[in-house]
C-alpha cells in the first residue's frame, strides 16, 4: 500500500504534462518519437554493431551494388561490392544517429548535415581499418572466396 502515493504521484505529474502541451504537440512528439525508433532500429540493422546482419541485409545490398557496376565493366563487381557494403555501414551509422536524436533530443534543433556525415564516415573507417588490421594480423581468417590460393 505504500506504493500508492507513488503512482498517484506519478500519474499527476504525466497529466500536468499532458495539460501543459496542446494535443498538436503530443502528436508530433509521439510521431517523431516512433520515427526515432524506426530510424534506430533500421540504422542498427545496417550498423557495423549488429553482428548477424551482414549475411541478411549488408551483402546483398553490397552484392547488388556491385551487380549494378557491373554493367559498366565486369571488373567492377567485387570493388564496387565491397565499397557498397562500406556504404551499408556508414548508412546504418547515420540512420542510427538520425533515429537516437530523434528519441532523446528534448527540443528540436538544427541539424548538422556535414558533421553528422563527417562522424559516421570517421566511424566506419576506423571500424573498417580495424577488421583490415586483425586480418593482416591473422587474428581474423579471410572466407576462401578472397584467398589467393
Amino acid at each position: 500500500m505504500q506504493n500508492l502515493p507513488k503512482l498517484s504521484q506519478i500519474f499527476n505529474s504525466i497529466s500536468e504534462k499532458l495539460e501543459q502541451g496542446s494535443p498538436d504537440e503530443l502528436k508530433i512528439n509521439i510521431i517523431q518519437k516512433l520515427r526515432g525508433v524506426f530510424l534506430l532500429v533500421l540504422g542498427y540493422l545496417l550498423s557495423p554493431l549488429c553482428w548477424w546482419n551482414d549475411l541478411l541485409f549488408n551483402l546483398p545490398i553490397a552484392y547488388f551494388f556491385g551487380y549494378i557496376c557491373s554493367f559498366f565493366s565486369p571488373k567492377l563487381l567485387l570493388p564496387c561490392s565491397i565499397i557498397g557494403y562500406w556504404l551499408s555501414n556508414v548508412v546504418g551509422i547515420l540512420l542510427m544517429q538520425y533515429g537516437s536524436q530523434d528519441i532523446f533530443q528534448k527540443e528540436p534543433s538544427e541539424r548538422n548535415l556535414k558533421k553528422e556525415l563527417l562522424s559516421g564516415l570517421v566511424s566506419s573507417t576506423v571500424y573498417t581499418l580495424v577488421i583490415v588490421g586483425l586480418i593482416h594480423l591473422k587474428i581474423l581468417d579471410i572466407p576462401i572466396l578472397f584467398a589467393n590460393g
